[in-house]
């Protein structure tokens, strides 16, 4: 990027830390980027369009740009349109103060990343730059539609998904709840048509925006017996305190899944969810260049 600076690329990685160092459990890319424009403004470079690209504007693209450095060098996740700071990144801020020092030492964790290139003064419009940011929006932008169709799906579309998934993944599912009162749980499958090879699993499907807390996850284990394998889904996620609770368990064998985990088995184990349950949520791959990857 011929126009930015070493120095201002630290400034706005940095405002970028700032931001997510406030946000442990991580916070949506168009998000930071939105609440970066205060923490560290535009000047008047960055605030203007390109020549061939008037509708786009230059400093979403060069923060894009700027943090792949950071990524590569660990201190920086990018998932599924949500940005998440690592314990390494979180060191690296409070270590190198100075925005250029700080922007030096990530490119050059990115270089020994990247051991057989060197920095040779790449510009924001190099067709490698321009194949990585592309990519990282589109998997934005697919994510945020994905999820806002898995939002919206009925509870009981939903729950028929993931007893999709369960059977997909081999498991045979035995009881799906009808509509009305569950009592807390959703599924039950076990690993063999007859259920009389290892563990009951017990699932429990939630689809909302909030997190589950601890005492949701104590809920649910307490409808758990001692055999029993249970399976918590929230769209809205959990809580740390949640997971914890759940990683501590040394007799309850509990498994927790988000939206992203979940669509992660979806498409690992999608080709074998029978075709009915795989119309709930159909996927079809789209191929993007990634030099990088």
């Amino acid at each position: 990027m011929a126009e930015i600076t070493r120095r201002r690329c630290g400034e706005l990685v940095r405002g970028v830390f700032r931001i997510l160092l406030e946000h442990p459990d991580g916070l949506r890319a168009k998000e930071v980027l939105q609440r970066l424009e205060r923490v560290v403004p535009p000047t008047p470079f960055e605030n203007s369009t390109y020549p061939n690209r008037p509708n786009i504007r230059r400093y979403e693209k060069i923060v894009r740009f700027a943090t792949i450095t950071s990524v590569k060098a660990g201190w920086l996740v990018k998932n599924k349109g949500s940005w998440n700071l690592t314990d390494e990144g979180r060191i690296a801020f409070q270590r190198f103060l100075d925005p250029e020092q700080f922007d030096t030492e990530a490119r050059r964790l990115y270089n020994e990343w990247r051991a057989d290139q060197s920095d040779d003064g790449t510009t924001e419009d190099d067709s490698a730059t321009q194949s990585a940011t592309t990519l990282e929006e589109a998997e934005e932008s697919a994510w945020s539609e994905l999820e806002t169709y898995l939002e919206q799906m009925s509870p009981y579309d939903f729950q028929e998904l993931v007893a999709g998934l369960l059977r997909g993944m081999g498991y045979h599912v035995e009881w799906i709840s009808p509509p009305g009162p569950d009592r807390g749980i959703d599924i039950i499958a076990h690993s063999d048509p007859l259920g009389v090879k290892g563990p009951r699993i017990k699932a429990q499907v939630k689809r909302r925006t909030d997190k589950v807390t601890v005492d949701g996850v104590r809920g649910f284990m307490a409808l758990l017996g001692d055999s029993d394998v249970g399976l918590f889904v929230s769209t809205g996620g959990f809580t740390r305190d949640a997971e914890e609770e759940a990683r501590r368990q040394e007799k309850r064998r509990l498994m927790l899944l988000d939206l992203k985990k979940l669509f992660d088995l979806w498409t690992e184990h999608y080709e074998r969810i029978p075709e009915a349950k795989r119309r709930l949520l159909p996927l079809r791959p789209v191929y993007f260049l990634a030099p990088d990857d």
